[in-house]
């Protein structure tokens, strides 16, 4: 064989080379010896897949499941190229009735996407999201043996170790880190025996390359566990922690500041800002240059810039991390991270509006989950006293007596007339102002 990369080589006919293929594997089981008509990069797999105590009889062990599944997935460094995955290789898998799949550097599935029937037909041999296929817990596979010896490589039929992935065929390459280098996980296609074709290894290591490459753009400069982190949900006032472990704690106006520039890499003039954080028109420029001037002196040096007011560094924070686990589906997760409203007494529309949109996001999710535990935690919690949408929820899937007592009460609340309020003579009319209300009257 020309290249021992590639499952056959030009003109070779895939009936034969299943039945040489089987009969090899058998030898190899019953004798531990490997013929020489097996690839060495597959002779070597099934070497180690022996060592690792696998049997050909087993199966793969599912590890992460719902909520963990989701949050490992959302975090994951992978996650930021799925969307380039999909437009490359997703139609293709699609069309053609195979599976896209990426695994992580241990081998964990983490996502496996394609054609339903063909991904039926996965499901019953556990090729899913949270399953372990690395060598050591499969044996050869594509995505396993990919991250195990750092390289492209096809499995075709019986060179996979387990019996009963043998039906399949898989090419899959790693993907890198492109600041240090180390394996992030793997993409793999995975189908029938049409994909031994040279042109599905060399198309799925393109697309590995093409994610690298996409992740460099996307890599900020150094570590980016040393990035500041700004915690702002359930508190008026944020804590900036910077990377080496400093605390600081931050104005209601710096708070606001940098929640908006953190959401803002690109920058923002300081008239986007004004516009940002005061209802007021006839605040200054003069006003919001003195309260940068001061954030500015509070910061890390140079980390604060201006024409345009930008971060010279990303700034992570509790609601991104709460944006990211929702958008993966991990609402267990996002959950716990929301520790509350976020900025609650700020008044600045841009944090009103993301405020709002993050609250009603959360509530959406957890009463389309239907999850009742997560309902009793929102209703239960400041927030969620007088959410009437989320007790309505809650009283479906748990009608104990004090949840449908509860929401009797919101409901005829809900009901009654509102109260008349006479103002005294010459008294100003209050201005009052209430955000994320959920128990509303209709107009009288």
């Amino acid at each position: 064989m020309t290249d021992q990369w590639v499952a056959l080589e030009p003109g070779a006919d895939p009936a034969e080379r299943v039945r040489t293929l089987r009969q090899a594997h058998e030898k190899f089981t019953m004798a531990g010896t490997v013929p020489q008509r097996v690839r060495s990069v597959v002779a070597e797999s099934w070497r180690r897949s022996a060592r690792a105590g696998v049997r050909v009889d087993g199966t793969a062990s599912v590890e992460l499941t719902d909520g963990d599944l989701g949050v490992y997935r959302a975090e994951h460094p992978l996650a930021r190229v799925m969307p380039l995955f999909r437009e490359l290789l997703g139609t293709f898998a699609a069309d053609g009735e195979h599976l896209l799949a990426v695994c992580d550097a241990h081998g964990r599935l983490m996502w496996v996407e394609g054609h339903p029937a063909t991904r039926r037909q996965a499901d019953r041999m556990n090729f899913v999201p949270g399953a372990r296929w690395s060598e050591t817990a499969v044996g050869t596979n594509a995505p396993g043996t990919a991250v195990a010896v750092d390289r492209p490589v096809q499995v075709f039929s019986a060179e996979h170790f387990i019996r009963r992935v043998q039906p399949w065929t898989c090419a899959a390459a790693p993907v890198h880190d492109p600041r240090t280098g180390r394996v992030l996980g793997a993409v793999d296609i995975t189908g029938g025996d049409r994909l031994a074709h040279p042109h599905s290894l060399g198309f799925v290591q393109a697309v590995a390359r093409a994610a690298e490459s996409h992740l460099a753009l996307l890599a900020p400069p150094g570590n980016a566990e040393d990035a500041p982190f700004l915690s702002v949900l359930g508190r008026d006032e944020a804590q900036l922690r910077l990377g080496d472990g400093q605390r600081i704690g931050l104005s209601r106006r710096h708070s606001e500041i940098l929640v908006l520039l953190a959401r803002h890499p690109e920058g923002m003039t300081g008239d986007e800002l004004l516009c940002a954080l005061y209802a007021d028109e006839s605040v200054t420029p003069v006003t919001l240059r003195a309260e940068l001037a001061r954030l500015r002196r509070l910061l890390k040096p140079g980390l604060l810039a201006s024409r345009p007011y930008r971060l010279t560094a990303p700034v992570e924070s509790d609601v991104a991390v709460v944006e990211r686990r929702l958008e993966a589906g991990a609402l267990t997760a996002a959950c716990r991270a929301y520790r509350g409203p976020l900025l609650p007494g700020s008044q600045a529309p841009a944090v009103v509006r993301l405020r709002r949109r993050l609250a009603a996001a959360l509530r959406t999710a957890l009463i389309t989950h239907g999850d009742p535990d997560l309902l009793a935690d929102w209703a239960h919690a400041p927030w969620g006293e007088a959410d009437l949408m989320v007790w309505r929820a809650l009283a479906a899937v748990r009608p104990t007596p004090p949840v449908r007592a509860r929401l009797a009460a919101l409901e005829a609340e809900l009901a009654a007339p509102a109260p008349v309020l006479r103002r005294p003579p010459r008294a100003r009319t209050p201005v009052l102002t209430s955000d994320a209300t959920y128990l509303q009257r209709p107009p009288v």
